[in-house]
């Protein structure tokens, strides 16, 4: 499939799946998660107007965020760690693996430096998998609690990832447990705005994710393909 193709094919399985939910299509923004793609299909995704663009680590990101700064909106979707949020933080628009406090710090430090708000998710490990990051349901009210200390995160919402199955409609009860949780916590935390976010579903189950509520998918070998293909 060419890169249009594929395109195509996930925007009409995204329509799909609003219609069965009953939501919106401008609900749901889609990430076009460009870690496993070199610079230039990196470059053809942008111009063929996939502007949000996720990536997991500095290191293999940064040619391509040098390249196409201006011309997309960053996301930094993986594991961060504390030592790293000096260069992620004033890149990337939106962080969605917020899950410790010492984290927390280092966004708020170079934050405040850059005098930035920066809007970030917490990372939940609803499904407790041992291998999976994120903070247990039970751990992410007292951390919005102490996150108010910082001024210059902005909590918008929830993140996971669901354990990879076979038959996608599997993964419901993860995806339906972190819009509960999310619903939960606007009614129990006294936040300065509410948690509107859910970034949820990926290639093999962003049909049920949407369904569930997810208002970013992060798509990678679906939507921009893998080298060698």
């Amino acid at each position: 499939m060419t890169l249009e193709q594929r395109i195509q094919d996930v925007e009409a399985r995204i329509q799909a799946a609003c219609e069965r939910s009953g939501r919106k299509r401008q609900e749901v923004n889609v990430i076009a998660v460009t870690k496993y793609v070199s610079l230039e299909a990196t470059g053809a995704a942008i111009r063929a107007g996939l502007t949000q663009i996720g990536e997991n680590r500095w290191q293999d990101a940064e040619v391509k965020w040098r390249a196409y700064q201006d011309e997309a909106v960053w996301h930094f979707i993986g594991s961060l760690q504390s030592n790293k949020a000096k260069e992620v933080v004033g890149r990337f628009a939106y962080i969605h693996s917020v899950d410790r406090i010492s984290l927390a710090k280092a966004i708020e430090k170079q934050a405040s430096e850059l005098e930035l708000k920066v809007p970030c998710f917490i990372q939940v490990n609803i499904s407790g998998e041992q291998s999976k990051q994120g903070l247990a349901p039970e751990e992410v009210a007292p951390f919005l609690e102490q996150l108010k200390q910082y001024s210059h995160i902005r909590p918008i919402g929830l993140m996971t990832m669901a354990p990879f199955e076979a038959e996608p409609e599997q993964t419901r009860p993860v995806f339906r447990g972190l819009r509960l949780l999310r619903d939960e916590l606007n009614r129990t935390v006294g936040m300065n705005e509410p948690l509107t976010e859910l970034s949820m579903g990926m290639s093999n189950d962003f049909e049920v994710a949407i369904e569930e509520g997810a208002t970013w998918v992060r798509l990678g070998s679906i939507l921009v393909g893998k080298e060698g293909e």
